[in-house]
């Protein structure tokens, strides 16, 4: 079978640095007979891709212009991280990216109908599954990561600041670029931060991490112990299955983190009324998982995304400390080089696949998936525009 043209997209979303296909990736494809096209890399900063033009040059793959994805012919194959920017066009390529849009999220309907509308195809990145049914490839370890990291920085900075000035963008933290450079200046950086709200409170935070067991809830437990944190409640089903929330423990963690998959509704890990108690320590809560508009949320206490640049909420409580939540949905991209090679190897073998994509069971599934997700379509919305 012929190899199909893989043409990697630059990313739309603010402040995603990070790439499905790297440098390192992209030669193994060329080197097994696959076409790489890479967009250029946008001039602003707030969505430059953390490697260089002249890096995938240097692999052999050939560079087109940013955003040509869009008059691309329809035998490319569109590959990318985070959704594509909000229009209403069909689509006609066959897609490779999360696309967000499989699990009832805020506007779901619009999202997944430009693909049937335009004759296109939706791979999710999300659910791509091996023959055990388990993701070949995931953020989960470095969202995990890095979102304790700025629970951690939050809870700082609420001991350090109690006039309630909200912490500020990552940009104050990183020199302006909007990321760490690497693993070490993360872990520096928090190590004072720690120093400082240790202080202030007499004692380091203590943490409860629900998902522990998972590639995001490791994450965050290696990020707390990195930094020396001891007091971590690491809860998995075990801890959950017996009884159903909301959770007195972790209203008495000073941190919350939680990594869990969402897959069916399941009552609050925390709430308002748990919020009032006396015993409250909770002062931030970080949702890795961000169902931010699922109906069927766990922690019914947020109603928006926050971002890189604004990255805590407030959350309104009577009494006991403030409380911030931190529903940062691309938090991988606060370590982008890390986080895109350890992904997009992964991915790889999948990737290599896609030319025998029809009788390729993790294609195959994708493809079965994103056809029953189109059925679920409001009448009228998956009609092919002629």
């Amino acid at each position: 079978m012929a190899f199909p043209i893989l043409h990697a997209r630059a990313e739309a979303k603010p402040m995603e640095h990070r790439s499905m296909l790297t440098p390192t990736t992209a030669k193994k494809l060329l080197d097994a007979g696959y076409p790489v096209l890479v967009e250029r890399s946008s001039t602003n900063p707030h969505f430059r891709r953390i490697f260089k033009d002249e890096e995938f040059e240097a692999a052999g793959a050939t560079l087109i212009e940013e955003g040509s994805w869009e008059s691309a012919p329809n035998d490319h194959i569109i590959i990318g991280l985070k959704e594509l920017p909000e229009k209403d066009t069909p689509l006609s390529h066959t897609f490779v990216h999360f696309a967000h849009c499989y699990k009832n999220q805020g506007g779901w309907e619009q999202v997944l109908a430009r693909f049937p509308r335009g004759g296109g195809t939706l791979y999710d990145l999300e659910f791509l599954q091996d023959a055990s049914g388990r993701r070949v490839a995931a953020f989960g370890y470095h969202a995990g990561f890095a979102g304790a990291a700025f629970a951690v920085k939050t809870w700082a900075w609420q001991l350090t600041h109690p006039n309630g000035d909200p912490l500020p963008g990552i940009d104050q933290f990183t020199n302006g670029r909007g990321y760490y450079e690497n693993e070490d200046e993360l872990i520096a950086q928090l190590k004072e931060d720690i120093a400082a709200g240790e202080k202030v409170a007499g004692r380091k935070p203590t943490s409860l991490v629900l998902g522990a067991l998972g590639r995001c809830g490791s994450g965050a437990v290696d990020l707390l112990e990195k930094i020396g944190c001891t007091e971590i409640k690491s809860w998995d089903l075990a801890e959950t299955s017996e009884k159903p929330g909301p959770y007195p423990e972790i209203i008495e963690s000073d941190i919350f983190v939680n990594c869990i998959y969402l897959s069916k509704p399941i009552p609050p890990f925390v709430n308002a009324e748990s919020l009032a108690s006396l015993n409250r320590k909770l002062s931030v809560v970080c949702d890795v998982s961000c169902d931010t508009t699922n109906p069927h949320n766990p922690i019914p206490i947020y109603s928006i995304n926050t971002t890189f640049d604004k990255p805590t909420v407030p959350v309104p409580v009577t009494s006991g400390p403030p409380l911030s939540v931190i529903s940062i949905d691309h938090l991988p991209s606060a370590l982008p080089r890390e986080a895109s090679e350890a992904f997009s190897e992964a991915l790889l073998p999948s990737l290599l696949a896609l030319k025998d994509r029809q009788t390729t069971p993790v294609w195959q599934g994708a493809e079965k998936l994103f056809q029953e997700k189109v059925a679920t379509l409001p009448e009228g919305m998956a009609k092919r525009e002629v």
